[in-house]
């Protein structure tokens, strides 16, 4: 599976446009709920929602508002790398705030160490198969993995170190916040990479051939 780079204009006109838009609500749709999930697990988070929950203890807004907030900000960061935001990234910067707000007004918390570690892996679970959805309905990046893309393409720093170094810098903020950190956050870590690869060769969409 090839991971496409597509203006805004070539996405629209690569074909098969209701399944692809289908394809790419559903993996934001997945991708809050799992968010969502991982935060009612009380067992630790992924480093961005380390930085959200950091920001939220110190402001008065939903969680899913300081997400769309954040997005939007990340998404200046693009301005001076010369990074254009594709249709996937504008929706990505709105729904997926408005979804995790809502994920989180119906999900109790989760008690019990076993209960919890189960959520925590089924979280895991569908975080990468939404982010699969996502990025095989070919859309363009999300804010943060475009400026991830962006500063790999003007530095010449590997992807691997900058998003290390990207990520590592949110956790450190957000922790300094008073975000969670825990076993939670080292297993997405850990096992994000492989969930996503796990489906993305079965979810990704055929596009209609370039000339």
């Amino acid at each position: 599976m090839t991971i496409t780079n597509l203006s805004p204009r070539q996405q629209l006109s690569a074909g098969r446009l209701p399944l692809r838009f289908t394809t790419l609500f559903l993996g934001l749709t997945l991708y809050a709920l799992a968010m969502a999930m991982l935060i009612r697990a009380q067992l630790g988070v992924d480093p961005w929602d380390v930085l959200h929950l950091g920001i939220a203890n110190h402001v008065p807004l939903s969680l899913g508002t300081i997400v769309i907030f954040t997005g939007a900000l990340v998404l200046l960061a693009w301005i001076p790398l010369k990074q254009w935001p594709g249709l996937g990234t504008i929706a990505n910067t709105l729904y997926l705030g408005l979804a995790l707000d809502f994920f989180l007004r119906i999900l109790p918390e989760v008690h019990g160490l076993g209960l919890q570690l189960l959520v925590v892996a089924v979280a895991i679970l569908v975080n990468g198969l939404g982010g699969a959805l996502y990025i095989g309905s070919h859309f363009g990046a999300g804010p943060r993995d475009g400026l991830m893309t962006g500063l790999h393409r003007h530095t010449g720093v590997s992807i691997r170190l900058v998003r290390t170094a990207l990520e590592l810098s949110v956790l450190a903020i957000g922790w300094l916040l008073g975000g969670p950190v825990g076993i939670g956050t080292v297993a997405y870590a850990l096992l994000i990479g492989p969930a996503t690869q796990l489906f993305i060769r079965r979810t990704s969409i055929r596009l209609r051939q370039r000339s």
